[in-house]
């Protein structure tokens, strides 16, 4: 078990897009880095039969509101900026996510993680788009396409199914999930207990 705070991600919610723009001054307070798993959230959400806030609470009378309410509190709280919504939501994110573990391999991770996350809620994109991808990625400091090529080993596709795998056994079922040592947290919202966790 990692002695880290874990933060099992999928680039397509923006809830872990805020939720990476919120770690780092919790990481500051603490003084506890965080551990980023990349996972893929259509493989989590096949695996435990969970669907997309948007799907399970469509027609669902005030529950958008509160949501939206719940995230305006979220950023005056965590002191960060509201993503910009992509058009091209929902994104498969699986080449992604499957890059994210090569930029592991190739000693980029860092970088990758916060441009994958800027094309996808700053600027957003269509980024299950290959070409659009690469040249976002490119246009951050990084090869996307050795990256994207790489995305397509066999040896980074079985670390992404068994990242996803672990997190459902662990008792994940969306994202973002954090977990500190065997306690886990959903959504954004819980920070407040990581860092209560953490803290103590």
């Amino acid at each position: 078990m990692s002695a880290s705070p874990q933060f099992l991600f999928d680039f397509g919610s923006p809830n872990a897009f805020l939720s990476h723009e919120a770690i780092p001054a919790i990481a500051a307070r603490t003084g506890v880095k965080f551990e980023y798993v990349p996972v893929l959230l259509g493989g989590i959400f096949k695996a435990t039969n969970n669907r997309s806030p948007a799907e399970t609470y469509a027609g669902v009378k005030n529950k958008r509101e509160f949501h939206q309410l719940e995230t305006e509190r979220f950023l005056r709280r965590f002191k960060v900026k509201p993503y910009a919504w992509n058009p091209n939501f929902p994104v498969n994110t699986l080449n992604l996510m499957r890059a994210a573990i090569a930029a592991q391999l190739e000693g980029v991770f860092e970088q990758y993680v916060e441009a994958a996350f800027h094309h996808m809620w700053v600027e957003p994109k269509k980024m299950d788009d290959p070409d659009v991808a690469v040249a976002a990625l490119t246009a951050s400091g990084l090869d996307g396409a050795k990256l994207l090529a790489r995305g397509q080993e066999a040896e980074v596709k079985a670390k992404l199914v068994a990242n996803t795998q672990d997190a459902v056994e662990r008792g994940a079922f969306g994202s973002p999930t954090f977990f500190v040592g065997k306690e886990m947290f959903f959504g954004k919202e819980q920070l407040r207990d990581v860092e209560e966790m953490i803290a103590s």
